[in-house]
């Protein structure tokens, strides 16, 4: 009897992630087929909400693989039974974060070309060798792990991904970083603030499915364990919160960087209340005051924060992505420039309803793939748990 209910429910799941993932598709072929004109995007702003979402859910497909690299490479025991789960989460993280960005960039068809044809010059066309070395590196280390025949090779395996892992978030981060016509980007910080913040983002996420695989299944993690994880992710987000910090002290020490910095910062509108608001309180303090109190935290206060550090993950790169590009460009420094396009004016940008739905359709992507790779393949991690309290 359980087991039917298992089997319903499983279905359940799958057509919940079905559904969201072909609503996500049916508005990218609304995008498609009426252009850009029907998004709240333009030529100002060009990277909108979608973006948001598929940057976040590559950079949290890196920093989820956190988990395995400690316990295969480190040698942390506590951590190797979490390390096909780690894996499974980086490859769908992966593919609905692709699917986003190549949907929503307009002429998906055309993906053939950008894989044949390399210009070495372009950040873009590494990320294209970054993000399909990704998984390839990242399937083979599921292959170590599940096939008896190849354990030896786990711990090598995990070290190529580690590696892997960090040269994909600094080619994401320099995406940014080498954009020399925004005042917002243009910054070796970048670099390694994606990184950091992938580790936190990453572990939010498997925090948050790990939570859902145990309820699912009546099971508990042992406390010691979930106190590690816990002071783990604060530790994460705390060194985020102050590479941030580093990144905003940086701008505001070159005299250039003060208009955009006042802009973020205090004058934006949405995007200060956004960064103060959803970053730093919600996404940052509030997590870290749950997750590094004195008292360790119970498993409602660890998914709590995990959940709060998803939704600041998602503020911050609003403000980035979309204030960096709102905020005008400075094109003759020193000089006021003005024309009938708007040069000199802040751009103004409102989401629609297919950006939201492309956005989301990534997720229920990763979410239907995660579902079905759980239930085809044994990753539940395989502690000695005790069953969950009544």
């Amino acid at each position: 009897m359980k087991t039917i209910a298992a089997t319903r429910n499983f279905w359940l799941l799958v057509a919940v992630g079905g559904l969201v993932t072909a609503v996500g598709l049916g508005a990218a072929h609304q995008m498609e087929l009426h252009g850009h004109v029907i998004t709240g995007m333009d030529n100002s702003i060009v990277w909108g909400l979608p973006h948001v979402f598929a940057i976040f859910m590559i950079v949290a497909a890196s920093g989820v693989l956190n988990v395995a690299s400690i316990g295969s490479v480190f040698g942390q025991p506590a951590y190797k039974p979490r390390a096909p789960l780690s894996g499974l989460l980086c490859l769908a993280l992966l593919a609905g974060g692709l699917m986003v960005l190549m949907l929503d960039l307009g002429r998906p068809e055309r993906v053939i070309v950008a894989a044949t044809h390399y210009n070495l010059k372009s950040v873009f066309a590494w990320n294209v060798l970054l993000y399909s070395g990704m998984a390839a590196v990242v399937v083979v280390y599921l292959w170590t792990m599940f096939e008896r025949r190849y354990k030896a090779w786990s711990r090598p395996a995990g070290m190529a991904v580690l590696l892997w892992r960090f040269v994909l978030t600094t080619g994401t981060g320099l995406i940014f970083g080498f954009l020399v016509a925004r005042q917002a980007y243009q910054s070796a910080l970048l670099a390694p603030l994606f990184i950091v913040m992938s580790f936190a983002w990453g572990l939010a996420v498997f925090l948050v499915v790990q939570a859902a695989m145990y309820r699912w299944n009546d099971r508990r993690l042992p406390p010691e364990l979930q106190h590690r994880l816990a002071r783990l992710l604060g530790i994460f987000i705390a060194a985020s919160l102050y590479l941030v910090a580093v990144y905003h002290l940086t701008n505001l020490y070159f005299e250039r960087q003060a208009g955009f910095e006042a802009f973020i910062l205090r004058d934006g509108g949405v995007f200060p209340l956004l960064f103060w608001g959803g970053y730093v309180l919600l996404g940052s303090v509030l997590p870290m005051a749950l997750l590094l109190h004195p008292r360790p935290p119970g498993e409602a206060a660890v998914l709590a924060a995990a959940l709060l550090v998803v939704a600041g993950a998602f503020a911050w790169l609003f403000v980035f992505i979309v204030g960096g590009q709102a905020y005008p460009l400075d094109i003759f420094p020193g000089h006021v420039a003005s024309s009938a396009f708007g040069d000199g004016q802040v751009a103004t940008y409102r989401p629609t309803a297919p950006e939201w739905l492309l956005g989301l359709g990534g997720l229920g992507a990763a979410f239907l793939l995660t579902t079905i790779g759980v239930r085809v393949l044994d990753f539940m991690p395989q502690d000695d748990l005790p069953t969950a309290r009544p």
